[in-house]
């Protein structure tokens, strides 16, 4: 009776820590002001026309499904909120790209049962001044989670996506 007693409250505890491990960490939009100090620019949208497609594809292993992007920037800075799934949940995410690289990444918002490691800065800081290179990949190598891997898929791939999406922003700028 007290091993399964014992047992119990072990099943218990650890389904709690799961539970807890979901969540919204930080709104959007929170994350948003956050990274302007307050006063965000207006958001832009980047229209993913035919010819992104194929790298968008080739990023994230998929299509994006989504005809636009928003994100906020002002010069040579952007921040952008994206989504990818993890193993079958979205993870959203807030990049800030600043000249071409990763300046910050953080978890906005948490939904898988397991993976959520890859909240913690001791797993983001990783992606700190990350590039992208010639072939949509990132210019150093991400060290992964035991238990987390497709968490830490999903971030890695959203960090090659903004720095590409912010590429796309600010090379196209008119003068």
């Amino acid at each position: 009776m007290l091993i399964r007693a014992l047992v119990r409250s072990m099943l218990l505890m650890l389904f709690a820590a799961t539970v807890a491990a979901k969540g919204v960490y930080q709104e959007p939009d929170e994350f948003i002001n956050e990274v302007f100090a307050g006063a965000p620019p207006a958001p832009g949208v980047l229209w993913l026309k035919k010819k992104l497609r194929g790298p968008v594809e080739q990023i994230l292993g998929h299509p994006l499904g989504m005809l636009r992007v928003r994100y906020w920037g002002n010069g040579q800075r952007s921040a952008w909120v994206l989504e990818e799934v993890g193993k079958e949940q979205p993870i959203t995410t807030g990049i800030v790209i600043r000249d071409g690289t990763v300046e910050r990444i953080k978890v906005l918002i948490f939904r898988e049962s397991r993976g959520w490691e890859v909240r913690h800065d001791f797993f983001t800081d990783q992606f700190t001044d990350a590039a992208l290179n010639d072939d949509y990949q990132l210019d150093r190598e991400i060290d992964g989670i035991s238990g987390a891997t497709l968490s830490v898929r999903a971030l890695t791939k959203l960090a090659r996506l903004a720095l590409f999406l912010s590429e796309q922003v600010t090379t196209n700028v008119p003068p």
